[in-house]
């Protein structure tokens, strides 16, 4: 055999060894953010799309969620605050999505009138954006 084809068996070998380690730590993530939030990360990047959080802010996963109004939401789980001064819990997270206002009245950020169920999946996937 050719070093150029050892070369690639072993680069092959890697890659397949490394993917389902990719994986297996993607859906810890995943897991984990439902468990913090009792949301499904699934439907929350759905409500993302149908409430037009992309139309204000950017958000790694969602489609034309490239604006930026408002801060860019990628590794927004690690992040220590919400806003600049709240405190980042899942609890936080979703009475933000839910009511900004009710929080910080000179926010711009408007209130969708989104019910309990949407915000805690939409919380749910805006914990899974953090850098691995």
């Amino acid at each position: 055999m050719r070093a150029s084809t050892i070369g690639m068996w072993v680069l092959l070998g890697l890659v397949g060894l490394s993917s389902p380690g990719c994986r297996d730590r993607r859906q810890r993530v995943i897991d984990e953010a439902r468990t913090l939030t009792g949301g499904e990360p699934d439907r929350g990047r759905i409500a993302i799309d149908k409430y037009g959080c992309g139309s204000c802010h950017t958000i790694p996963g969602v489609n034309g969620a490239s604006a930026t109004v408002g801060p860019p939401l990628n590794n927004i789980a690690v992040r220590a605050t919400l806003g600049g001064h709240l405190s980042n819990s899942p609890d936080n997270m979703t009475r933000w999505i839910q009511d900004p206002q009710s929080i910080d009245p000179k926010n711009v950020m408007p209130n969708m009138g989104i019910p309990d169920a949407e915000a805690r999946d939409i919380t749910a996937y805006l914990y899974t954006l953090r850098q691995e």
